[in-house]
């Protein structure tokens, strides 16, 4: 079907319920492994279908937040939700329990048997009230930034609207829509304080209603990470600042000689060329025109599946007013397709989030043989490898979109790439220490953000802006609130693209025979079972750090960015 025709139906949670009961009863008197596996299947054809109208849901209420039915059924799946994973807990514990456990793991990946282990940690009936709030309180935040209407140079912008001119060539008018656009984050400082602050501590007592000392043992079980823990990416963490920082540091001072200014500030950072950042070749309808030659020009796979996704319809990519921010792409399960969501606004990054989220599009559909709704995703530092490392697979075919300007993208790419890095380690450890410390008042969370801003990234200078001076800057980054320590997984995999581009750099058919048998594995491996399989380096030895970015390195130094 096209998106726009796919029926939703709110899930009877009792019915619902009561079914997937049933099943487990007959699992129970099962006689032999074979039949269990056969009810596991069973089963999951009922979770897949809670799966597709939540996501339904879901991608409906995000394209359009002032549409009435799907932001009262998304307050519906926030109650849901808690209440619909205590049956699937019993569904759980029931298979963990067989008398066949053994054979069972014969059946099916041992992964499924291991997800299901440590999701048995993340929850107890005890904590079903809270999970509700919790999701209360992520979509008070998603409404609120959806809500934003900046007003600037006599126009109404939404924040994705705000883009093109915070890379605008007048340095005036990239100051003064930087402050117009962190100007809305600083009118709701109160409310966004309030929201995180009540979301720690929430999360917080989640932890020690499970038996956990804080929230970050939960966070990691949340994200299912069953093959390293909270010191391995300290280590990596560290290898970031010996090795990564410094090599940002110098690519800021060059891009602060490049655009011709005496001292980079903080709205200068993403106005990467004097002559301007290079912006697609196009509209919307141009791009995906475009994207359709490129995908056809990569290989026969991306050619016939980019085709069906326009056919379908699974995709809703410009920004418009009611619209949540970001960009994301979700797996509607009964029909066995991803959903790309994003906002084009005319930039370069019209361009990198299609490739991105096309990257995990390609993935979740290649792995669409999996029966176990589990397998759907790999954990998000495995997922996030696919879409970051299409981003630099499509590359030889940035011309399409960028023409003469093609190769500077390809250096602003890289650049931001790399300087990006330092950033996401900020993120993740600001959020190590918030919740190591979840009685910290929102001043000294602010604080502590400026401390470790200046640990990664010593180079930002936000002048007489006093919020951002203050520490406010995280506040716009939606990971913090909705899916705490999900933001690591973005640098992780951005060590593993780079790995990536210089393979395709040196056999690129090879390398992409490669990359698709990841996507067939899916989730059904953890993650650095799945660099195995794509025959890439674990990014929690020092070494490997150190070895990727001094390539990638050597790689920008070879662009002429002076003629840029």
């Amino acid at each position: 079907m096209k998106f726009s025709d796919i029926k939703y139906i709110r899930p009877d949670l009792t019915i619902l319920g009561e079914e997937i009961l049933t099943y487990l009863k007959v699992f129970k008197t099962a006689k032999t492994a074979k039949r269990q596996n056969e009810i596991i299947s069973l089963i999951n054809e009922k979770r897949k279908f809670y799966d597709t109208m939540e996501n339904l849901c879901y991608v409906r209420h995000s394209v359009d937040t002032l549409d009435t039915f799907y932001d009262k059924e998304n307050d519906f799946f926030n109650e849901a939700g808690p209440e619909f994973f205590s049956v699937v807990k019993k569904f759980y514990e029931t298979i963990l329990d067989s008398e066949f456990i053994d054979e069972l793991k014969t059946l099916r990946p041992v992964q499924f048997f291991n997800l299901a282990k440590v999701s048995l940690k993340t929850f107890s009936g005890e904590v079903i009230e809270d999970l509700q709030n919790e999701n209360k309180l992520v979509s008070e935040y998603d409404k609120l930034i959806a809500s934003a209407k900046i007003s600037f140079l006599g126009k109404e912008l939404t924040l994705a609207e705000m883009g093109p001119y915070l890379t605008d060539n007048d340095r005036a008018v990239r100051k003064d829509a930087h402050e117009a656009y962190f100007g809305f984050f600083e009118a709701n400082e109160d409310e966004l304080d309030r929201i995180y602050d009540e979301l720690v501590h929430l999360r917080h007592k989640i932890a020690l209603k499970l038996g956990y000392d804080n929230f970050i043992d939960l966070a990691y079980a949340r994200m299912c990470r069953t093959d390293y823990t909270s010191k391995e990416v300290e280590v990596f963490r560290e290898a970031v600042c010996k090795f990564i920082t410094p090599v940002s540091n110098e690519l800021m001072e060059r891009q602060e000689k490049r655009i011709g200014i005496d001292q980079l500030m903080y709205f200068d950072l993403r106005y990467s060329f004097k002559t301007g950042n290079p912006k697609p070749n196009g509209t919307e309808e141009i791009i995906v025109d475009n994207a359709k030659k490129m995908y056809k020009g990569l290989s026969n796979e991306t050619n016939e599946f980019f085709n069906l996704m326009v056919e379908k319809e699974m995709m809703d990519l410009t920004a418009k007013k009611g619209k949540s921010a970001g960009g994301y792409c979700t797996y509607i399960q009964g029909e066995k397709m991803p959903f790309i969501f994003s906002n084009f606004n005319g930039t370069f990054g019209d361009v990198t989030v299609l490739t991105h989220e096309f990257g995990h599009a390609l993935q979740v559909y290649s792995g669409r043989h999996h029966n176990e709704p589990e397998f759907v995703w790999p954990t998000t530092e495995a997922a996030e490898i696919f879409s970051m490392g299409m981003e630099f697979i499509t590359w030889p075919w940035m011309d399409l979109f960028f023409g003469e300007d093609d190769e500077k993208f390809k250096f602003m790419h890289m650049q931001n790439s790399l300087t990006f890095i330092p950033y996401g380690v900020t993120v993740d450890e600001f959020q190590h220490r918030v919740y190591e410390n979840p009685d910290l008042t929102p001043k000294e969370r602010k604080t502590l953000w400026s401390e470790i801003e200046k640990k990664y990234m010593p180079y930002l200078d936000y002048g007489d802006n006093e919020y951002l001076s203050q520490g406010g800057f995280w506040q716009k980054q939606g990971h913090i609130y909705e899916v705490p320590f999900y933001y690591i997984d973005y640098t992780l995999a951005q060590i593993a693209a780079f790995e990536i581009y210089n393979k395709f750099e040196k056999d690129r058919e090879s390398a992409w025979e490669e990359y698709l048998d990841m996507c067939d594995v899916a989730g059904s491996e953890p993650f650095t079972k799945l660099l195995e399989k794509g025959k890439l380096s674990n990014p929690f030895d020092i070494e490997v750090i150190k070895d990727i970015i001094s390539k990638v390195e050597r790689r920008i130094n070879k662009f002429d960015d002076s003629k840029f």
